[in-house]
């Protein structure tokens, strides 16, 4: 069926897009979201790991691809209907919703985790990435080559990212812009968290104080030029990844592998805090290293264990991903 089609009606505009086709389909792909929202909000891990981990990273990466021209054509002729068709809006929009819903309730019981039980949830995130770069080394050809290279300046690149110190930056419409544009990409970039990067860039405490109170005429400002961002930079930066994914693959998956590879550095599970700092009433970690365990007690042996789920987790939806994909 045409987009250009001026009798497309609102069900046939959504439901012949791309998505989930049952409610298995529908529920696999939620819970995904879910996952994902869940590791967005946490700085140090990052929603395009579990994209990668639970195989729907090249997925995303089309739906992502599919707001074209086309799309802001039919927008600007109010083609609401039509601008929709052009969307893989069903695998989006239950992304989304997954996202919505972890975001509004599930951060509340990752805050209480990481409150009260941070060694053994660093550790079950510390297992999951650690067998997402086994999987990715061993879909990854060529070591001796482009891929090795390519492996080692990813490790670099991110083991120095997660490493930096959180600075002041300007609160300027325009710095918000390029902030959500950036923090955006580097959410769907396995191994760099979006989150973590507005921390080192001193506006983790601004975004997410504009969200709480998202109704105050200055806050919608501030989400409204931040929300801006973070569409020019995932639109413009998906068809980037893509495109080397097309013609470089074995080269990005190595580059992404070694990210991953890199971020360890921030999800290792025992670490001593150097420096603290009281930013809008809360204290925040400013500085921390990372250090062997002190106490082999219960919740060290607790914490081998969760590294050992997260491990055995991630290779047992490898495998269920690869029947599908057979």
């Amino acid at each position: 069926m045409s987009n250009e089609n001026p009798k497309l009606s609102w069900k046939q505009a959504f439901l012949n897009t791309e998505g989930p086709g049952t409610t298995a389909e529908f529920l696999s792909l939620f819970i995904k979201g879910v996952l994902m929202g869940i590791a967005n909000i946490i700085p140090g891990v990052s929603g395009g790991t579990i994209a990668l981990i639970t195989g729907i990273y090249n997925e995303l990466l089309e739906a992502i691809r599919s707001f074209s021209l086309n799309t802001v054509r039919h927008l600007l002729h109010f083609e609401i209907k039509q601008a929709i068709a052009t969307l893989h809006m069903r695998f989006l929009v239950t992304i989304f919703v997954g996202l919505g819903v972890s975001i509004l309730s599930i951060a509340h019981i990752m805050q209480f985790l990481f409150t009260n039980y941070e060694e053994q949830t660093w550790a079950l995130f510390f297992g999951l990435v650690l067998a997402s770069i086994l999987v990715m080394g061993i879909k990854t050809k060529n070591w001796m080559g482009s891929g090795g290279i390519n492996f080692v300046v990813g490790t670099l690149f991110a083991y120095y990212f997660v490493g930096l110190i959180p600075v002041s930056t300007p609160e300027t419409w325009w710095f918000i812009l390029i902030a959500g544009a950036i923090a955006i990409c580097t959410m769907i970039l396995p191994g760099l968290s979006g989150s973590f990067f507005l921390l080192i860039i001193g506006k983790y405490e601004y975004i997410i104080g504009a969200l709480k109170q998202p109704f105050l005429p200055e806050n919608l400002v501030i989400i409204a030029i931040f929300g801006m961002g973070c569409i020019v930079g995932i639109v413009s930066f998906s068809r980037v990844l893509s495109v080397l994914l097309e013609n470089y693959e074995n080269a990005t998956m190595a580059f992404l592998t070694g990210i991953m590879c890199g971020s360890l550095r921030k999800i290792w599970p025992w670490k001593e805090v150097l420096e603290k700092k009281m930013i809008h009433g809360k204290l925040k970690i400013i500085s921390e290293q990372n250090i062997l365990p002190q106490n082999f007690d219960e919740g060290f042996y607790l914490a081998i264990v969760l590294v050992v789920v997260g491990f055995v987790l991630v290779l047992l939806m490898e495998k269920i991903a690869s029947r599908k994909s057979d």
